[in-house]
């Protein structure tokens, strides 16, 4: 079994670079799903419309820990676990390490609460691979403001705010190297998507050993 999930400030690239890794793994006939969070189950999607509706802006760090934790439970039972269990690659469209870095890093809220409500949620499941996508923040959210019909509560939040958040994924990075894949995603999308690539065949022939 595999597990890839991706991460990244907003604007980062990371569906672009996703969708191509999708296609380069069915190309090889690959049995790979993608999902994403939140969201990814009939409970967990409705969840994502609260949480990402740029209305809410009364929402508390605390209820919105709650809620993404509440569509990862979900997803993790439903979809992510059974397709591991069946010999899939499942790629994950952000995973916990966003609660860590937003919520954490980001809001404030301490850091052994988050990791206990998290392995509570997930029932201990982590990444195989966590891709992330490095950028600074002032580019990221140019480009996101580049299409504003995507543009929701989250990336709403002060330049402040999404400056931690970039500091609490390299934070996090820097204390499980040998999960993560750090990547400057200033690079082409075609120079990106060959580092991602390179270490997702690696990993896959690992697994067949």
């Amino acid at each position: 079994m595999t597990f890839i999930t991706f991460e990244g400030i907003e604007g980062s690239g990371k569906t672009t670079q996703i969708r191509q890794l999708m296609n380069w793994l069915k190309q090889r006939r690959v049995q790979a799903l993608l999902t994403r969070e939140p969201g990814g189950t009939n409970i967990g999607e409705q969840i994502r419309t609260i949480l990402l509706n740029p209305i809410n802006t009364e929402m508390t760090p605390e209820a919105e820990i709650l809620l993404f934790s509440a569509a990862r439970a979900q997803i993790v039972r439903e979809v992510i676990r059974p397709r591991l269990a069946a010999g899939w690659v499942v790629i994950c469209d952000r995973f916990a390490d966003s609660t860590l870095a937003y919520q954490g890093y980001g809001h404030g809220l301490p850091l052994a609460d988050l990791l206990r409500i998290t392995e509570f949620a997930t029932g201990g499941l982590w990444p195989d691979l966590t891709v992330y996508l490095d950028l600074d923040v002032e580019t990221g959210l140019q480009r996101k403001a580049a299409t504003p019909e995507e543009w929701n509560r989250m990336e709403a939040h002060a330049i402040e705010f999404h400056k931690r958040v970039r500091e609490g994924y390299l934070q996090l990075a820097s204390q499980h190297p040998e999960r993560w894949l750090v990547l400057d995603a200033h690079q082409p999308v075609a120079v990106i998507q060959g580092q991602i690539q390179e270490r997702v065949q690696r990993m896959l022939a690992e697994s067949r050993n």
